[in-house]
């Protein structure tokens, strides 16, 4: 049996976050990853440019998080937007901020970072195991399967960083979650979050297919219109523009879109009246509206037969989008659910498993894109660290 002070179970951006702050308290950890290589999902997410945090009032900030806000302040106090870039830079990648607040390194891309990273922990004297997949616990010892068959080690504290149930093949599966549930620890349900919305097109719009679709705004339910760009693709709606109204749509909440959000419903109208002449509808709608092949597909989709007149400026500016909810779990770039709350302290440990944190999205919160996502698994990993460290050192 393999006696270890700390273990860090997942090698994504939670459990490497992890792995650091145990390493500048002076302990060493062996991180444990199931893949062959780190931070699969975390590459992924770099390859067009890696969101790594939003520049806005922490207000603001911390209201993307919904009803998790108040868990999460804590951990995002200490290592907020700022912290994130100062963390960035200081590993060598220098950060810029996008029109919209969106915060990027420089290069554009995660391989830089996480080498820079990883040589940082190198320092620090962590091991990474790559190939060493989590089979649960046996009493006080952790078991996992390893390219050398079955093996089990016995650490002073744990933490399991091992991400939602979204995007299997980086690494994502959600298979943790019958261990955690068999000692008692009680779990929400995985929902996926960020994820596109399901459509049976016609045959026609196969032509938009790869389109985007800007200057529509967007309103699920009763909720408040919203700006965003979304793609038309052959399995639905993506990107977003649709990622942002994940959970209402998901919930239930019908979709409807705008297709002129700058002009008011009377300028509509008086555009809609022009004399149309010999030309065709669709040619009048084009002319008159200006509305370009994307959005003058939607409208045709979704609004067939067409009314006449105001009828017609009212769908304009509240076209009714049919879907089918959203595309699946293994689909979504996030997920909601995850273990509860109200199963770890106030430092994030499992209080069915003293000595175990926990760490990034295996928790239950969700958040839009845009830099949420990949922040609050940072702040989480980061705290999750100095309270295994602590505890530690005072054992």
């Amino acid at each position: 049996m393999e006696r270890i002070g700390a273990l860090v179970i997942g090698a994504g951006p939670a459990g490497l976050m992890a792995a650091e702050a145990l390493g500048a308290a002076g302990i060493p950890a062996v991180i444990a990853e199931a893949k062959p290589s780190p931070a699969r999902k975390f590459l992924m997410a770099g390859k067009s440019g890696l969101n790594l945090t939003k520049a806005e009032p922490f207000d603001s900030f911390l209201s993307a998080y919904a009803e998790a806000a108040h868990r999460l302040r804590p951990m995002l106090a200490a290592f907020g937007p700022d912290d994130v870039c100062a963390w960035a830079e200081g590993l060598g990648q220098p950060v810029f901020t996008g029109s919209t607040g969106r915060v990027f390194p420089r290069a554009m891309k995660a391989s830089p970072l996480l080498r820079a990273w990883l040589r940082r922990l190198d320092g620090y004297g962590a091991t990474l195991r790559p190939g060493w997949r989590w089979t649960g616990w046996d009493g006080g010892a952790v078991r996992f399967d390893t390219p050398e068959g079955a093996r089990a080690v016995r650490p002073g504290v744990t933490i399991l960083a091992l991400g939602g149930a979204s995007w299997a093949r980086l690494g994502s599966d959600g298979r943790w979650t019958g261990a955690l549930s068999g000692a008692g620890v009680p779990l929400a349900p995985f929902a996926p979050a960020n994820a596109g919305l399901a459509v049976e097109w016609s045959a026609p719009m196969a032509r938009q297919f790869g389109q985007p679709v800007k200057g529509v705004a967007l309103r699920a339910g009763d909720g408040p219109w919203h700006r965003g760009e979304f793609v038309i693709s052959a399995k639905g709606l993506e990107g977003g523009g649709i990622y942002a109204l994940s959970r209402p749509l998901r919930e239930g909440a019908p979709l409807m879109a705008d297709l002129l959000p700058d002009w008011p419903l009377d300028k509509v109208v008086a555009r809609l009246a022009r004399p149309r002449g010999k030309a065709s509808l669709t040619n009048h709608l084009r002319k008159a509206l200006g509305l370009d092949p994307a959005r003058l597909a939607l409208l045709m989709e979704f609004g067939r037969p067409l009314p006449e007149g105001a009828d017609l400026a009212a769908l304009v500016k509240a076209l009714p989008i049919a879907h089918s909810g959203p595309r699946p779990l293994d689909e979504a770039i996030s997920t909601a659910g995850g273990v509860r709350w109200d199963a770890v302290d106030a430092g994030l440990m499992l209080t069915a498993r003293p000595g175990t944190f926990l760490a990034g999205e295996m928790l239950d919160w969700e958040a839009p894109t845009g830099g949420y996502l990949i922040t609050a698994c940072l702040a989480t990993g980061r705290w999750a660290g100095q309270a295994a460290a602590r505890r530690l050192q005072a054992a």
